[in-house]
């Protein structure tokens, strides 16, 4: 058996596959090979030993792979687009993004693993120690298991198998039943490169048995999820002795000052609130609001929402397409209807047509209120009238998320204070906590997860130091 031996069946086994159907329109717009638990095992023992001969390759190979794919995507990249539109319903410009996205978190991979290395020690920089020659180094872990979510169906499978496979790791990639062909494409570029590591990257598919046949497996070294908190509390619980990295759920939140620019906040936080029609781990949720500009503020940002483009993905000044299913839109109105029960009142009501559900902006929203309490991952947006950032930074780190927050002020004490205030793993000063750039740190605290993500990062996490000493 050789790795990508489940393209041979996605393109061959037709009697053993599964369809995947555009959020949008309901054409079938691909298909994927049905893997058991059978199928996982056999992957991860193609890379138990494809690891041990990916550790013995150059670093100078390595990044001319995942440079060599990066050009490959670049030539592809309207075809790569097209692809994660018809699956997931991203708007096509949105799509193109993610592709951009993704050729820069591939370079970045190459780039950084360049530049990563040990440090000498001193060892007798104290009376118990001596002279010797004494250092650290990092080598890879070995085997990566890499579960990717639906949202970013590329540039967060990037985000795992770059790292892993440029510090000379063998990754086995599961990625989201809602995007098989994005996935294949992209793990094809690897495999049929020139300077491909024979065998170091294969990948399955499927749901809860193929996942807990890898997770609980012996072979990996290393985890790393993007998911839901309920699948990371299993993954935690199956996983054993391993690197487990998990990014998990968020309740994004931010706090407008009375000393923010009010135009550029409202605008800000309707594209926070409503990309990818908030199904994104940092969609902005909450909005807390200073009392003496509720009203202001709240005008205006059911004015920017209402100005957002709704419909056909495929159009290219579309800005929200579908949810990614029924289910998501049942939810979203639940949520929608379960606040007005509460007292809540909708500044922007939202419209459905098929999947494509509109911006929902709530005002007149309690902090107890179910809406502001758990993730909605959803275009729905709610407004808090707080009287001071102490009352509004209380209620944001009153939840059992902490990924990523914001606030807009031009008080510079007040954005001081916030930074050390908040219970998150990002502060975004000036801008929608929705924010995120490749080459930083990314993850959270709390049940959003642990570890973190970013090529530098990442690679720290998938690989060991090994320290040495030389007498």
């Amino acid at each position: 058996m050789r790795a990508g031996v489940y393209f041979g069946s996605y393109e061959a086994t037709k009697e053993r596959m599964s369809e995947r159907r555009s959020p949008y329109s309901g054409e079938v717009v691909s298909f994927a090979p049905l893997c058991d638990a059978d199928d996982a095992k056999k992957a991860l023992l193609i890379a138990k030993e494809a690891a041990k001969e990916a550790a013995k390759t150059t670093l100078a190979q390595r990044c001319s792979w995942l440079l060599d794919v990066a050009q490959k995507l670049r030539e592809h990249k309207e075809e790569m687009a097209k692809t994660i539109t018809d699956e997931v319903g991203k708007p096509i410009a949105f799509a193109r993004v993610e592709v951009e996205r993704c050729i820069e978190t591939v370079t970045l991979a190459a780039e950084t693993m360049r530049t990563m290395h040990g440090e000498t020690i001193n060892s007798d920089a104290f009376a118990s120690g001596k002279k010797t020659m004494a250092f650290f180094k990092r080598v890879p872990c070995g085997v990566v298991v890499a579960i990717t979510p639906f949202n970013f169906p590329l540039n967060l499978v990037a985000h795992k198998i770059a790292p892993a496979l440029v510090a000379g790791n063998a990754v086995v990639l599961k990625p989201t039943p809602e995007a098989p062909l994005t996935a294949y494409k992209f793990a094809k570029l690897f495999i049929e490169s020139k300077y491909a590591i024979k065998d170091a990257l294969s990948v399955v598919y499927g749901d809860a048995e193929v996942g807990d046949a890898l997770v609980s497996s012996d072979i990996p070294r290393v985890i790393s999820f993007t998911g839901s908190v309920g699948v990371g509390e299993i993954i935690t619980k199956r996983a054993g002795i391993k690197k487990v990295s998990l990014e998990l759920g968020g309740n994004a939140a931010t706090f407008v000052d009375v000393s923010a620019d009010l135009d550029l906040a409202a605008q800000r936080c309707a594209l926070g609130a409503f990309v990818n029609s908030g199904q994104v781990c940092i969609s902005l949720q909450r909005i807390y609001v200073h009392a003496k500009v509720y009203d202001a503020f709240a005008a205006k940002m059911a004015q920017e929402s209402a100005k957002l483009i709704v419909g056909s993905p495929y159009n290219e000044d579309t800005f929200m397409g579908p949810l990614i299913n029924d289910e998501a839109c049942q939810r979203a109105m639940e949520w929608v209807q379960s606040a007005k029960n509460e007292g809540a009142v909708a500044l922007l009501e939202p419209k459905v047509e098929g999947r494509v559900f509109s911006p929902c902006v709530m005002a007149n929203v309690r902090p107890d209120m179910a809406i502001v309490c758990q993730e909605v991952f959803a275009p729905i947006v709610s407004l808090i009238k707080v009287e001071s950032f102490d009352e509004a930074g209380e209620m944001m780190n009153d939840s059992p998320y902490g990924l990523q927050f914001s606030l807009f002020t031009n008080d510079l004490t007040l954005a001081k204070d916030a930074i050390d205030a908040l219970d998150a793993g990002g502060i975004v000063v000036n801008d929608m906590p929705t924010l995120r750039f490749d080459i930083q740190p990314y993850g959270g605290v709390k049940l959003s997860g642990v570890g973190r993500e970013g090529p530098r990062f990442a690679i720290e996490e998938m690989t060991e130091m090994k320290s040495v000493i030389i007498c």
